[in-house]
């Protein structure tokens, strides 16, 4: 049997090469590798900066982002899910999962490679140092995964 080795490299983590005992094992079977793969399709207002911001640091992260400008966001909100209470500036979707707000990629890639039952996750508000609001001085906010009955719980802290 032939091992072929796979090199996956991660943002934020070193480089892994991981072995497989079978050649005909295809790549998106491995586990995370396919979240960067999954096209984002991002909902918000043509003037609003900090969502281009945002998006950037998705593509930048490996992600595939598609667009869609919209005078309100909010209407697009409510038909895809997210409670109003989560409301940020821009609202996403990305396979099943919605996010709202400017969540880190690195959250995005831990949602997709976990797949908890969940809306998606979410930053409330447009807090200081988060992915496309950059610069000083940052403070610290949580990113809420959205539980099925719009009731969250804290995924990540930063």
């Amino acid at each position: 049997m032939k091992t072929v080795y796979t090199t996956l490299m991660t943002v934020g983590l070193s480089c892994t090469t991981l072995a497989w005992g079978s050649e005909t094992l295809p790549r998106e079977s491995m586990a995370g590798a396919t979240s960067v793969r999954e096209m984002i399709d991002v909902y918000k207002n043509p003037n609003c900066g900090c969502c281009g911001k945002w998006v950037e640091h998705m593509q930048s992260a490996g992600f595939k982002v598609r667009v869609h400008e919209l005078g309100e966001v909010a209407p697009m909100r409510q038909k895809l899910g997210m409670p109003e209470r989560y409301a940020s500036c821009h609202t996403a979707k990305v396979g099943n999962y919605l996010l709202e707000g400017h969540v880190p990629a690195a959250d995005v890639k831990r949602l997709l490679r976990e797949r908890p039952k969940a809306i998606g996750l979410a930053v409330p508000g447009m807090p200081a140092g988060s992915p496309g609001m950059e610069g000083p001085p940052p403070a610290s906010y949580n990113t809420l995964l959205v539980k099925s009955d719009a009731d969250s719980v804290i995924f990540a802290r930063h």
